[in-house]
């Protein structure tokens, strides 16, 4: 598919500046005649990813950046978000749909991204989020 757009960026580790690059890639979905259920499952992904980033990766240190790439094709939207913290291990993440962990806050943004779209991986790391979203196929996990 032909790409209509590509970007990357770093930006403070500010959750207004975060808002801004959502906003961003989303207009550029409704642009593109992307659907309304896709461009809103997008943008809470994305808004639960990047202040992750921000709160849980950088630990909200004002010296911190955190990494933005788009990449928008006709039909598939790829993000990759990275902080400068030192990471995390995905499977340290309690399951927040466990009946232990349903009043705990932890783990329901991860819960979130993976429900809306397609594609969830983490570098080994665990500092570094790619999602992808392809148009019109429900969440393949």
């Amino acid at each position: 598919m032909a790409q209509i757009a590509q970007f990357d960026v770093w930006i403070p580790n500010d959750t207004a500046e975060a808002r801004d690059v959502q906003e961003r890639i989303v207009g550029l979905m409704e642009q593109n005649a992307w659907p309304m259920r896709e461009c809103f499952g997008v943008r809470l992904s994305l808004e639960e990813a990047l202040v992750n980033a921000i709160k849980h990766g950088n630990r909200m240190e004002p010296d911190k950046k955190v990494y933005i790439a788009c990449e928008l094709t006709e039909d598939e939207l790829t993000i990759v978000i990275e902080d400068q913290g030192n990471g995390f291990k995905l499977e340290e993440v309690p399951d927040p749909t466990e009946d232990d962990n349903l009043e705990k806050p932890g783990g329901r943004g991860i819960m979130l991204i993976r429900s809306f779209m397609n594609g969830f991986s983490y570098n080994d790391k665990g500092n570094r989020l790619t999602i992808r979203k392809k148009m019109g196929v429900e969440n393949e996990e």
